[in-house]
């Protein structure tokens, strides 16, 4: 472990990383990623995805578009894949990392621990309308709105794929699947029979380590237990300094898969992880300059249980239950956040005829917080229970074979925010022939409030005078959803064998959008107070394209770009007062390039690129910048890897968003390089 760690800080040399650079340069992006392979093979063995047919490629299927295994090409939704050999080979130590190849999303870091991660525009570290799963389950948090990514991890050489839909997804998924779903699928343990560890360090991933052990364990099952560490650095500030934002965690868990009996499947998994993460916080001070930094420390614990019963009735019928327990802690001097969940789903298919294929299902989840402040942050209630009830209903319609089918169906929720709720979905697919399809959908969605917005109490500074003047931002019970009526399009052409593009349009009207609006101050106990109301007093519309192309450009070399324009326009309504509403136009990039290259040389040499340009913000006053990450890995034995891996060289840091309602330090991402060994036996 110290020869890798030491390896990878003699490569931060300026003349190593020139190596490094003039390697990338000669691969210069990485490969295929809008296809998912379900590869059966060992993680180490040499992967065939670069020998495979984009028409091989376009047949692998996917679940989260319609709840039910489905080809990628006979998908009508805007569907990206990250498959196991993109996880491998980009270089990338993280879940949020990875989820930067995907057009349509945008994916900042805000420090060493926090990211903003948004699907088509409204970006935030509490972005609100994109919903994440991982194995089915809902990370979407609802104290705040959003995903806390720190904790949203596992050993990456357990991920099968991970499925990205952007665009509405609210009929099958429910609420907050506004703008996308992210859903993070794991291997079946049968895939990870014998054991894997995995270490390395380096520059800012200073010492990280994985374990796994698998194997059969009754006569029709398989089990995997797994453990992973890691410790990262701090990153910069932009005048050079330590940013004071180091982190650890800890994480272990294991899955069971069960064959009872020809018809029946049982899965049991579940995780525990723990660790504390550093942050330097700016919060309001009475005295001059009347803002104040201050070190804290974040300890976050948690642990989550899932079972899930399939079985198949017929070759027409089959259905589902699930149901997992979630727990997640989080204390720091500000926050003291305990969240209980409880969910249960179950879901039925079965073929009418020869033309329908119907899916129903009903769900429920149970919430029970406990949310305790500090003088800045405060809730009006301590403890809150909440319940989200649900039913869906699809059906795919076949109204010419091959070549023409519709999906048409609903979602019915009631929920103890926002009350009932309806989402409805229309979708077509029009495949005209086998090398070119379209689809068309239009949509209803909608972002429930969180509990911070319907009772939360936050000190968002102090203003200087004779009397002291306190700006609190407050919550609002009578809150209400944020709306979108969304219209897509999309086309996919499969040129040849070796190159094929897809090709989505969109067009969002949102309604209802959250607004802070400043009421009359108020003389309160020495000092005045401003305060500024959440509500729902602001309209507006985003349209945009996002475009992948893939080309084969040899048996050994793979090459995908990928292109996204983002247009975003806010209207806050007659009754607002907020100045600050339009500023959401300026949190994510109007325009996002992605060129990636993976190719395989004799000798089992692997030399990986990825080169990115991620246009200004204007809020924050973020600057556009271009960042490439290189990976040059050798196999000396079919069971043994090594790796070492650079990223964003091109500059020693940059920023990438500002931290917003909960302020902390702004951070640079710095240039970096790590080793790795992977060995499997």
């Amino acid at each position: 472990m110290h020869s890798i760690i030491l390896l990878a800080g003699l490569l931060s040399s300026r003349t190593l990383v020139s190596t490094i650079l003039s390697l990338a340069f000669l691969a210069l992006p990485p490969p295929c990623s809008a296809t998912v392979v379900a590869a059966q093979a060992s993680s180490l063995e040499p992967s065939t995805l670069t020998e495979l047919s984009l028409e091989q490629l376009m047949n692998v299927e996917v679940t989260s578009v319609s709840r039910k295994a489905q080809k990628i090409s006979h998908s009508a939704a805007a569907v990206f894949v990250i498959t196991r050999e993109d996880i491998s080979r980009t270089g990338a130590s993280n879940i949020p990392d990875l989820l930067r190849m995907v057009p349509g999303l945008n994916v900042a870091r805000i420090d060493s621990s926090k990211w903003a991660i948004s699907s088509r525009g409204f970006n935030g570290r509490f972005a609100n309308k994109l919903l994440v799963l991982i194995d089915g389950r809902t990370v979407y948090d609802p104290t705040f709105s959003g995903v806390f990514w720190d904790v949203q991890d596992t050993l990456l050489e357990d991920i099968d794929r991970i499925e990205v839909i952007r665009g509405p997804g609210a009929t099958l998924w429910g609420a907050n699947a506004v703008n996308g779903v992210i859903n993070v699928i794991t291997r079946h343990s049968r895939e990870t029979r014998g054991g894997l560890v995995v270490g390395g360090g380096g520059s800012e991933e200073r010492g990280f380590t994985g374990l796994r052990y698998g194997g059969q364990l009754l006569e029709n099952g398989f089990g995997r237990g797994y453990f992973k560490y890691f410790d990262r650095g701090s990153f910069e500030t932009p005048s050079g300094e330590d940013a004071g934002d180091s982190w650890r965690m800890f994480r272990g868990g294991g899955r069971f898969d069960w064959q009872g009996t020809s018809r029946d499947v049982l899965t049991l998994q579940g995780d525990l992880y723990g660790g504390d993460e550093n942050q330097v916080t700016i919060s309001p001070s009475f005295g001059f300059p009347f803002r104040v930094s201050r070190s804290d420390n974040t300890e976050i614990f948690g642990g989550n249980l899932l079972g899930r019963w399939q079985r198949e009735l017929s070759d027409n019928s089959d259905f589902a239950f699930q149901v997992y327990y979630d727990r997640t802690e989080r204390k720091n001097l500000q926050l003291d956040l305990s969240l209980d969940v409880l969910d249960l789903d179950f879901q039925h298919r079965w073929k009418a005829g020869s033309r329908h294929d119907i899916i129903w299902g009903v769900g429920y989840r149970h919430y029970q917080d406990s949310v305790v402040g500090d003088a800045e942050i405060q809730f009006d209630k301590e403890h809150r229970n909440a319940c989200r009830l649900g039913f869906f209903v699809q059906d795919e319609i076949s109204l010419i074979d091959d070549r023409l089918s519709c999906l048409v169906g609903t979602k019915l929720e009631q929920n103890s925010f926002s009350g009932f709720e309806i989402q409805p979905n229309l979708r077509l697919l029009w495949s005209p022939h086998p090398e070119h399809s379209f689809w068309g959908a239009i949509s209803r969605a909608v972002r429930t409030p969180s509990r911070g917005e319907l009772d939360a109490g936050f000190l968002q500074r102090v203003l200087p005078g004779p009397v002291p003047t306190l700006v609190i931002l407050t919550g609002n019970e009578d809150f209400q959803s944020e709306e979108l009526t969304a219209y897509e399009l999309g086309y996919r052409w499969r040129l040849s064998s070796s190159f094929s593009l897809d090709v989505a349009a969109f067009h969002n009207e949102y309604s209802h959008l959250r607004t802070f609006e400043t009421g009359s101050p108020v003389f309160i106990r020495d000092a005045f107070v401003i305060p500024v109301q959440a509500a729902n007093e602001m309209d507006g519309a985003t349209h945009g394209v996002e475009v992948v192309a893939d080309w084969h450009a040899a048996s050994w070399w793979h090459l995908q770009a990928g292109y996204t324009f983002l247009k975003i326009q806010l209207s806050p309504t007659g009754d607002s007062n907020d100045a600050t509403a339009m500023l959401a136009e300026g949190e994510s990039p109007q325009h996002q390039f992605s060129l990636r290259s993976m190719m395989s040389f004799p000798h089992n040499v692997q030399v990986d690129g990825w080169l990115r340009y991620v246009d200004a913000l204007p809020t924050g006053g973020i600057p556009s910048y271009i960042t490439l990450d290189t990976r040059l890995a050798w196999r000396p034995h079919p069971s043994l890897e090594l790796a070492i891996v650079g990223q964003n060289l091109l500059d020693d840091s940059h920023p990438e968003f500002s931290a917003e309602i909960l302020d902390t330090l702004t951070t640079e991402v710095p240039r970096s390089v790590y080793g790795k060994i992977t060995w499997q036996f």
